[in-house]
């Protein structure tokens, strides 16, 4: 076996956060809320992979109002209700050495989507639909056919402050990480990208006015974080399509979220089109979190097809990235980090939990 530093078992610290490695659990929607309260299946979904091993447990893309949801099952910290069935799987997260982190956002265009064993198309009004928003009145497309509404300037900065309060909450609830989902086509991608940008005013047109919506809200968000826990934020790096947003974009904008208090960017991509052409292979987003880490001197998080614990070591042992987090493949084994730990020799770094010990 390579006898190599297995750096994905080395702790990571941003501000007052230690992560007991380098591993996380990538924001995954569950589509499972009721009036955007968490229950029973979040608890065990994200509990369960905290007892597996993983550093960062982050809950799914949680909207910051209820026109913010992509679907009616989608998660909510838009009132207070919604505090303490998260608090409560944030004990149990922090009981298994896991940090809790939680993604906000709002779904911008692709609001108001039936369930995705439901077919996932937009649901008209009389559907139980509801009107969206954007920076410009363009549909997605496809099964998205849905033209939003073009947000004024007082609707923007009702959206901002809805960030800032539902951060607030998620400190109410225990959070100690927080991502600002700026990615996949979503309401602050959607301000980023000439694609789906067309405004006039000074939140459109020019590279400085299309950021500005993201650069305020994360503002308003850092005033009530504390300055003591870790911001990141979710970028798509690229449209995927010639003319969009892309990483020379992507490398100015975290300049600038670093002079925001930002701490680490979470280097996705896609999702602003239904017809973007993705070169989908092992790794193939890491480029992004590689070079913004580089060019910026910022955290990174590298997702996209990471599966291997080689592959996972690979990119952190070469300075690719700080963190890998993973979705599908910790769908598929939730105690994939303890598994991990042994297949690279450091079973010494991760010790299962004492009601499991038996098996490993």
């Amino acid at each position: 076996m390579d006898q190599r530093s297995a750096h994905l078992f080395e702790p990571l610290t941003l501000r007052s956060v230690s992560l007991r490695n380098r591993v996380g659990v990538s924001p995954m929607c569950q589509y499972s809320s009721d009036d955007g309260l968490a229950n029973d299946w979040h608890l065990v979904h994200l509990g369960a992979r905290a007892a597996g091993g993983a550093a960062l447990v982050m809950a799914e893309a949680t909207a910051v109002s209820p026109e913010g949801r992509i679907t009616h099952g989608c998660a909510g910290l838009w009132a207070d209700k919604h505090v303490e069935p998260l608090a409560r799987i944030n004990r149990f997260v922090k009981s298994q050495a896991a940090v809790p982190g939680i993604q906000i956002g709002h779904a911008g265009r692709k609001a108001s989507a039936a369930l995705p064993w439901k077919g996932g198309r937009q649901l008209a009004e009389d559907a139980g639909g509801w009107p969206t928003l954007a920076p410009s009145a363009l549909a997605f497309g496809a099964g998205l056919p849905k033209v939003p509404r073009a947000m004024s300037e007082a609707q923007i900065a009702e959206v901002q402050g809805a960030f800032a309060v539902a951060a607030a909450r998620a400190l109410g609830a225990g959070y100690e990480w927080l991502e600002l989902h700026s990615a996949h086509g979503y309401l602050c991608h959607e301000f980023l990208s000439p694609l789906s940008n067309r405004r006039a005013d000074a939140y459109g047109g020019n590279f400085e006015n299309r950021v500005r919506f993201l650069l305020e809200t994360t503002r308003a968000v850092r005033e009530v974080w504390p300055e003591r826990l870790p911001l990141a934020v979710r970028l798509s790096c690229t449209d995927w399509v010639p003319g969009g947003w892309d990483i020379e974009q992507s490398i100015e904008l975290a300049r600038r979220l670093k002079a925001e208090g930002v701490d680490l960017i979470d280097c996705s991509g896609g999702g602003l089109v239904p017809d973007a052409v993705v070169p989908e292979g092992p790794g193939y987003q890491v480029s992004f979190a590689e070079r913004i880490r580089r060019e910026v001197g910022i955290a990174t998080a590298a997702v996209g097809l990471i599966t291997g614990p080689n592959q996972a070591d690979e990119i952190l042992c070469n300075g690719r990235a700080d963190l890998v987090l993973l979705a599908r493949e910790l769908l598929r084994d939730a105690s994939w980090p303890l598994r991990a730990a042994r297949e690279l020799g450091q079973a010494a770094a991760l010790a299962p939990p004492v009601q499991y010990a038996r098996a490993w």
